[in-house]
């Protein structure tokens, strides 16, 4: 008798345990646009110009850095210096 009321304890156990799982795996998971909007907004709030964030396909990162990943593991976010939309250079700003 101890022992079914063991198993039956364990199996009642690893049930609840699985369940739990399955409910917090969906929330895991965050969309590419709300994981670009974050790093955006730390890097402004540090202050850095000059960069773009591009989401691009698993393995396909090119020269950029990886600095997140998003959809499940399926893309990245990849960081870039010397985005097109850089202020102009400190030069340009100086009075003549």
């Amino acid at each position: 008798m101890n022992r079914w009321t063991l198993a039956a304890a364990l199996l009642l156990v690893s049930t609840f345990g699985f369940a739990q799982a399955a409910q917090t795996a969906p929330t895991a998971r965050k969309s590419c646009d709300d994981l670009k909007a974050e790093i955006a907004k730390k890097l402004d709030a540090k202050n850095v110009t000059g960069y773009s964030l591009d989401v691009v396909d698993k393995g396909k990162e090119g020269d950029g850095k990886v600095v997140g990943g998003c959809d499940g593991g399926t893309k990245s976010i990849v960081y870039s210096r010397g985005a097109a939309s850089e202020a102009k250079p400190a030069d340009a700003k100086k009075p003549q």
